[in-house]
């Protein structure tokens, strides 16, 4: 499954900006996979934090194949040593049990998440441990696939921004003139910076 958008999105953005037009242009359509499951999506996230994509592909497929399903209940009967020992560090496997602990106990509810507006969603998903706001961010563009997330603290989308626009560099008042230009769109102008970072 990959991150919809077509058309009505494309030609919002290249009548916005031109620089951005041959981007899109150039590249064609973008194929980025989403996952749509939001607790496998949260666990992915904090297993994938400073280590590679294959390192964590690794790690992930350890999991699956040892606990079946992903799920809250898979993940408390593992317990922390256990995940530990599919190559994750001991704070990540704390992490994913206290967020697995509270989506079973209802302290954490993942369809409410699902309809919130971004900020409160943001908020609600970084305010569990191990996630930051850019993860939270991510989520919300690679699972909930929202329309109109623009990270600033995404380096690549930074890089992508310097190298289509030829900044030297992009403090949060510019960054937030090029949020402005590209919403409600954000999210599939995104997946092209990151294309040309």
């Amino acid at each position: 499954m990959y991150f919809s958008y077509g058309e009505a999105e494309l030609s919002c953005l290249r009548k916005k900006d031109k620089r951005l037009c041959e981007v899109i242009d150039r590249i064609g359509h973008i194929n980025r996979a989403v996952d749509s499951d939001l607790f496998s999506s949260v666990i992915h996230h904090i297993v994938g934090q400073q280590i590679s994509t294959k390192a964590q592909a690794t790690i992930w497929q350890r999991m699956q194949d040892a606990l079946g399903e992903v799920n809250a209940e898979t993940i408390l009967a593992a317990g922390v040593s256990k995940l530990q020992g599919f190559g994750m560090t001991f704070r990540k496997a704390e992490y994913i049990t206290d967020f697995a602990e509270k989506v079973h106990t209802g302290i954490f509810d993942l369809d409410a998440v699902k309809h919130m507006r971004d900020e409160d969603a943001i908020r609600a998903l970084s305010g569990l441990k191990g996630i930051g706001v850019w993860t939270a961010e991510m989520i919300l563009l690679f699972c909930l696939q929202r329309p109109d997330i623009f990270s600033y603290d995404d380096l690549a989308i930074q890089r992508g921004l310097r190298m289509v626009y030829h900044h030297r560099r992009i403090d949060r008042k510019l960054f937030d003139r090029y949020r402005r230009r590209f919403s409600p769109y954000c999210s599939v102008a995104s997946l092209y910076l990151w294309a040309v970072a």
